[in-house]
């Protein structure tokens, strides 16, 4: 229910901001569409859909949700079938989480790049292989359709589809509202670094890791993370590996790596200045991890995700 109402109330809260602001661009009007008379979401929720999927009117943003019914719906040639109508009558196209099945059904992926939520890209590959199917990041943009990752992901990009229609001031200050990340780039790993690592049993690693993320720079080497968990070195580190999955240094140069990138997304600040801010003392060490971890230099990285990325040019 989510891949719903996180994009609705994006687009509601943008239209109520400029209504507000008494822009002559009121933004967005929204409705809701199914294949049935009610929708039930995997929660049990119910949702009244304003309209049948089959009579959507000309629009100019088509959003085709996802969950536990977008892969069997990518099986009903009728729902595909209107789907496919409703976008050739719109101006762009998008999916949250397993919605990019539909759009797959509907032929409107192929040859493009897409993503999904990350436990169904290997299937949705087999399935689709005339899709170029994108497993890290948590939206992408090819040409008019865009796709994301799953679920919270549809705000995302739901916040960066109002940037590109009514500008980055409107998108900040709707996610201020609505309590989020500003502007959390396409590029970004639909895993951050205290997600895809274990969370630690004992507690005082568990305030290291909330530590670590707060502060990036601070010297972080071993001996230092020892004395601040209270523990011996040879024991930190055995125990730090054993619940955390990764030994101290690794799990650093990845915080750290996230931090770089988030700066790289969002600020104008110099490569330097990201590489002290984000721990690693020098541009030449935070190059170097990047090419470990990310597969691209800091400022090809930027000149894909950065935040003045032309439109269009973003993945």
């Amino acid at each position: 229910m989510l891949d719903v109402a996180g994009p609705y109330e994006v687009f509601a809260g943008a239209a109520q901001i400029q209504r507000e602001r008494g822009a002559r661009d009121e933004g967005y009007e929204v409705c809701v569409a199914g294949a049935g008379p009610v929708l039930r979401g995997s929660t049990g929720l119910r949702l009244v859909p304003d309209l049948a999927v089959e009579d959507l009117p000309p629009l100019d943003t088509l959003v085709v949700a996802g969950g536990v019914g977008a892969r069997e719906a990518a099986g009903r040639p009728e729902v595909v079938k209107a789907v496919a109508r409703a976008a050739r009558r719109a101006r762009r196209v998008t999916s949250v989480c397993t919605g990019s099945f539909v759009l797959a059904a509907a032929g409107l992926l192929d040859g493009r790049r897409a993503t999904t939520h990350w436990a169904f890209c290997d299937e949705m590959a087999r399935l689709f292989p005339r899709v170029q199917v994108q497993r890290d990041p948590i939206y992408v943009r090819d040409g008019s359709v865009w796709t994301s990752a799953g679920v919270t992901a549809g705000i995302d990009l739901a916040l960066a589809l109002v940037e590109d229609d009514l500008g980055r001031e409107v998108a900040a200050l709707l996610a201020r509202y609505l309590v989020v990340f500003v502007r959390r780039a396409g590029g970004q790993s639909q895993f951050s670094t205290q997600l895809a690592a274990q969370a630690a049993e004992r507690a005082p690693l568990r305030e290291l890791q909330a530590w670590i993320a707060e502060h990036p720079a601070a010297a972080l080497d071993v001996p230092a993370m020892a004395r601040r968990a209270g523990m011996s070195v040879r024991h930190f580190a055995r125990v730090f590996r054993a619940e955390i999955g990764c030994a101290p240094a690794a799990y650093v140069e990845r915080v750290r790596v996230e931090t770089a990138r988030r700066l790289l997304e969002t600020s104008a600040a110099s490569v330097e200045r990201v590489a002290a801010s984000a721990g690693f003392g020098n541009p030449e060490s935070l190059r170097r991890a990047f090419a470990r971890r990310v597969h691209l230099s800091p400022r090809e990285y930027r000149a894909r995700f950065g935040a003045n990325t032309p439109k269009g040019a973003q993945a």
